[in-house]
């Protein structure tokens, strides 16, 4: 085994509430997939860039990257309720 898939990825705090708290607006028969989805791809982008902590910008970002288009609006007032701006990170409103 290599280093790469040896390297535990971890959320930091703030992140990890806001996704869970997110995850909790998502219909019940899809949160599994859903959360499974964002989860892989935060942890995607992290190891891109060989960080170990996930942090806000990467949790928005694997939202941006895995929500379905129909789901959007509902995910930006999510986010928007808990006081992310996800403009800060290139995306629009």
């Amino acid at each position: 085994m290599d280093s790469q898939t040896s390297t535990q990825i971890t959320w930091d705090a703030t992140p990890k509430e806001q996704f869970d708290k997110i995850l909790e607006q998502i219909p019940a028969l899809i949160r599994g997939i859903a959360e499974a989805r964002v989860s892989k791809k935060a942890e995607s982008i992290v190891k891109e860039n060989r960080r170990t902590v996930i942090g806000e910008k990467d949790m928005v970002d694997a939202f941006f990257a895995e929500t379905p288009e129909g789901f959007i609006p509902a995910m930006k007032a999510s986010m928007d309720e808990l006081g992310i701006d996800y403009t800060q990170y290139g995306h629009t409103r």
